[in-house]
């Protein structure tokens, strides 16, 4: 980390401790909501819908591929499901979830991941558009160029003025002879534009390495979008990152605290990001020391600095984090934890602007070890999503937390 960056994370830190304590918000019982998905679904994703609404979207496997599937959050409960495609390539995994993402008035966008050859890591991130609230889709496009039979996946999506910025993990350089340095062959972290009538603009190379298999993520604030990531340095370092889109390019990467988590493979645990106006957050698992932690930082001015990290949990946890702006200056921050077995625990618990913590509250459980909980606020009340199982399948379950001001 830049000595700049230091110099910020300790002015921003001395701010938050010169506010005035103030006290985080609870939450109440998590009460189960009626989810639409059916038998053999996996992989709930949460994106903002219409009018500050929620969607989740979905995949329900298929002999072979998998369909995907979207549903609006209101008024307490979900709407009809709407079909977005059946692809018999889809590549279904618990990691790495396909979203479905209102733009703008009745114009969505979905993408997802589809086998490109016939090997068990060559997939291609594919992309379709609605113009009329998903009745209808168009065909599918690529949202990269390179035709390599690599990994591509992992995607962030937000509105860009020309059209929706896509960011992905590319393995391009995994499928050419290896040199020296490993690096050469590192997965990389590109991005593109997406324009309506589905042209690619401003292709982009992000950074030259990164973790294999992390979950990406971007939150708008007021100074613009902000994405998360974990890199890889030659040292096996696999901290997180950040960078910031600017005149429709992404800055050059920045590491937002040394953890210094060595470790030679993927963790499959990436950063959660969030922000309304001049308030961000962004959390984050390490296992450094053989010390499994959630950290998160706050910013209070649009992400231009952030203050010291607040340890959110830690022991038994495995991670998957998730974030959400709760307003009055608190967030909420959610993760699963190891638990016994009858299951791991889907927990949470708000931090507020000074740096206070609330309870620790468990949501619910999940029988799969890799459950990849979601989370999002809607209204006064928190909704989560995650995959349990169910006989000798697996389904996607959804519940409600109340939001309890102080």
């Amino acid at each position: 980390m830049s000595k700049s960056i230091y110099l910020a994370l300790a002015f921003a830190g001395a701010l938050m401790v010169g506010c005035a304590p103030d006290s985080p918000p609870e939450f109440g019982a998590a009460e189960r909501i009626e989810a639409p998905t059916g038998e053999a679904s996996l992989g709930a994703r949460f994106t903002r819908g219409p009018a500050g609404r929620v969607a989740m979207s979905w995949m329900e496997r298929r002999e072979p591929g998998a369909v995907l599937r979207f549903s609006v959050y209101d008024d307490g409960h979900w709407q009809e499901p709407v079909t977005v495609v059946e692809d018999p390539k889809m590549f279904v995994n618990w990691a790495d979830m396909p979203a479905v993402m209102r733009v703008e008035g009745d114009r969505w966008i979905a993408h997802w991941l589809s086998y490109s050859a016939r090997k068990t890591y060559a997939y291609d991130v594919v992309v379709a558009q609605s113009a009329d609230a998903g009745r209808t889709w168009s065909d599918s496009v690529r949202a990269h160029t390179d035709g390599t039979p690599t990994e591509h996946g992992f995607v962030s999506m937000h509105r860009e003025q020309e059209g929706v910025a896509l960011l992905w993990l590319d393995g391009r350089n995994t499928d050419v002879e290896p040199t020296d340095n490993p690096l050469d062959t590192s997965m990389t972290l590109r991005a593109a534009v997406l324009t309506p009538d589905g042209q690619r603009l401003n292709e982009q190379l992000v950074d030259d390495s990164i973790c294999d298999c992390c979950q990406t993520d971007v939150a708008v604030s007021s100074r613009g979008p902000i994405a998360v990531y974990r890199d890889r340095t030659a040292d096996e370092i696999r901290d997180i990152y950040l960078t910031r889109y600017v005149d429709g390019r992404w800055q050059p990467g920045e590491r937002i605290y040394p953890d210094d988590w060595v470790i030679p493979g993927c963790p499959v645990n990436g950063p959660a990001i969030s922000a309304r106006d001049d308030l961000v957050v962004v959390s984050w698992f390490s296992a450094a020391g053989d010390n499994p932690i959630v950290r998160a930082m706050l910013s209070t001015d649009g992400g231009a600095t952030f203050g010291a990290p607040v340890e959110i949990a830690s022991g038994h946890i495995a991670g998957y984090v998730g974030t959400t702006i709760l307003g009055d200056g608190a967030v909420a921050i959610s993760w699963l934890a190891r638990g016994d077995a009858d299951g791991n625990l889907i927990r949470v618990r708000s931090l507020s602007a000074s740096g206070l913590l609330g309870s620790v509250h468990t949501v619910g459980s999940s029988r799969q070890s890799r459950a990849v909980p979601q989370l999002a606020r809607y209204g006064e009340e928190l909704l989560f999503a995650w995959t349990d199982t169910s006989g000798d399948s697996t389904r996607v379950v959804t519940a409600r937390v109340p939001i309890a001001r102080p």
